[in-house]
């Protein structure tokens, strides 16, 4: 069996029942204890599990599959998110084909793109408004209005997104987790999500620092298709996953 084969039905094993112990691996994976331990040895290190005495247990990620609505969310790390938003807006240049996810973390980054000449998709209402006003060309694909978030969903969003090849996406996100990757709780918006996220020549994720070691009910995107921008990182293994820039360092770190 590959190794990466193994990896996963480990963290399998792991993320169901919470705690495993390196004799039940061995019969699972048909593998020597020898190999059973340097197997989480290596997913220790990379934060995925935690390797206890004899076996190991699971990582203590927050859950969580409710979401606030627009309004509260606005009070939410304001200042953590004009910086995100300064720093991501920077990164447009006047040839791009842009998709801005709806979010209040996004909706920071509009008041201070000054490329007009860049073509603008979004799917939050409020987004596109926005845009309109400053004089943007802007489109918003069809669906149905999710309320809560003020974003476009359905069917018909994810079909009018398919035929885009974005050169610039920024996302925000629920939660961000090694082994979930990019998270959201309502799987209408997950959907739409993960259609422009993969359509995306560059995709960025712009997160407070709130949003880590955090899960939500549908994942969107994996971790290291996209470079994290936030302000301040905490837990240093997700740099083993993927870049992530910290706007009030002003630095690019990865160790990829």
């Amino acid at each position: 069996m590959l190794t990466e084969e193994r990896f996963n039905i480990i963290l399998k094993t792991v993320e169901s029942k919470k705690a495993v112990t390196v004799q039940e691996l061995t019969e699972l994976l048909g593998s020597s204890e020898s190999t059973v331990r340097r197997d989480l040895t290596a997913l220790h290190e990379m934060g995925l599990i935690n390797k206890v005495h004899g076996g190991a247990t699971a990582v203590d990620n927050s859950y969580t599959t409710s979401e606030d609505d627009v309004a509260y969310k606005h009070g939410q790390y304001s200042e953590e998110k004009k910086r995100i938003g300064k720093y991501a807006a920077s990164l447009i240049k006047k040839s791009d084909f842009v998709f801005i996810d709806a979010g209040t973390t996004t909706e920071a980054l509009i008041d201070y793109i000054s490329e007009k000449e860049a073509t603008y998709v979004t799917d939050g209402l409020g987004h596109a408004n926005k845009l309109l006003k400053k004089g943007y060309k802007v489109f918003i694909p069809g669906g149905h209005l999710r309320v809560s978030t003020e974003a476009m969903v359905g069917e018909e969003t994810v079909e009018a997104l398919r035929k885009y090849n974005f050169t610039l996406g920024f996302f925000g996100t629920n939660g961000i987790s090694p082994t979930a990757g990019y998270t959201t709780p309502d799987v209408h918006e997950a959907l739409v999500k993960k259609e422009a996220f993969e359509n995306c020549r560059d995709a960025y994720v712009l997160s407070d620092p709130s949003k880590f070691n955090k899960i939500s009910s549908v994942t969107f995107g994996s971790i290291g298709n996209a470079t994290i921008i936030t302000t301040d990182l905490q837990d240093h293994k997700y740099l083993k996953f993927t870049e992530i820039m910290e706007v009030d360092k002003n630095d690019l770190h990865s160790d990829l």
